[in-house]
């Protein structure tokens, strides 16, 4: 999966966070990745690209 460097970043961010006393930050990164595993399984089934409209439409 070429997008998989996404999901490491976000729980290396979340992972730090929690080390770290961040709560609030820690949980938004998880939802951060709950968001980034959605957009890229709909990319990766033809669905909205990350960051674009579906394909076939313009912007």
């Amino acid at each position: 999966m070429r997008h998989e460097w996404i999901f490491e970043v976000l729980e290396d961010l979340r992972s730090y966070a929690l080390k770290n006393g961040l709560a609030a930050t820690a949980a938004k990164a998880e939802e951060a990745l709950r968001v980034a595993r959605v957009e890229v399984a709909q990319a990766e089934e033809g669905g909205t690209p990350p960051g674009g409209a579906p394909k076939g439409r313009p912007n």
